[in-house]
């Protein structure tokens, strides 16, 4: 906790240890919903942030035809695992065409909380790399010709969380961003710049994020009139939508756990939120 506190000093306090909740070793793709379809279309994708090669991951259903709205997924601080792909083809079932980002570039997958830490850290102490980095992958899905261009979301996972609700008061022109168990970093926007709505989805026995930190979130918000919805879920500890939290909580001594309750809660609350700004 000493650890977390220091880096917190630093500006990048909850990238080295709330995110040790996210899980690189999860081989369950979709513990919320598991009606597969063989339509769904699946597939790595290269692109390009300035002179940076990216890898990230796009997944669509193939059967339907004309547009749809883009969901772009920033991943936990491991990168782009097994488990966000998961995430990705159970947004393409929803009739979606989910996009996973990247954020290290070179499809850098961190295997210890050290490097992972170290990577995710950067953009906690610049948000605009953050967003310059979102914007490559929004472009990159925005050249499918499945994609609509008017209609956009974001969502996160811890790390990716805090990443979509930083670049969404950085002035995104998203219709909505979406936060599982992310840290909740507050920086400066104004009511101008931020267009998205929000939805948190929030473990209400997350003993990462503390009391002071969601009250400072939401007096930001509330100050600017922000249209956002704070979900907590009862009994639910940080990581509570991945499958392996609690064998990962176990490994490395910390208080998380899988909560299949609020897992399936908070993916509904997402699905109704989208139905709101879409």
């Amino acid at each position: 906790m000493q650890f977390n506190r220091l880096l917190f000093a630093a500006g990048i306090a909850l990238a080295a240890t709330t995110m040790t909740a996210c899980n690189n070793e999860n081989k369950q793709d979709k513990p919320a919903e598991t009606a597969a379809s063989k339509d769904i279309k699946g597939e790595n994708v290269t692109y390009k942030s300035d002179s940076l090669s990216m890898q990230g991951y796009v997944a669509y259903d193939n059967a339907v035809e004309g547009k749809r709205p883009v969901v772009l997924i920033i991943p936990e601080w491991w990168g782009v695992t097994d488990y966000v792909r998961g995430r990705a083809r159970q947004l393409a079932e929803l009739g979606y065409l989910a996009f996973v980002v990247d954020m290290y570039g070179n499809g850098k997958v961190a295997e210890a909380p050290d490097s992972a830490g170290a990577w995710a850290g950067a953009f906690y102490k610049d948000a605009p790399l953050a967003k310059k980095r979102f914007d490559a992958a929004l472009n990159q899905a925005l050249t499918y010709a499945q994609a609509d261009a008017s209609k956009k979301a974001a969502i996160g996972y811890c790390f990716g969380g805090a990443m979509v609700l930083n670049i969404a008061r950085l002035g995104e022109d998203l219709n909505g961003v979406v936060s599982f168990h992310g840290n909740l970093p507050v920086i400066p926007t104004t009511k101008e710049a931020l267009k998205a709505k929000i939805l948190v989805c929030h473990g209400e026995a997350d003993g990462f994020i503390k009391p002071e930190e969601i009250t400072a979130f939401r007096k930001q918000l509330d100050s600017l009139g922000a249209s956002y919805e704070f979900k907590s879920y009862p009994g639910a500890q940080h990581a509570f939508t991945n499958p392996d939290a609690t064998a990962n909580g176990k490994k490395f001594g910390i208080p998380i756990s899988y909560n299949a309750a609020a897992d399936t809660a908070s993916w509904n609350d997402m699905k109704a939120f989208f139905k709101t700004i879409f």
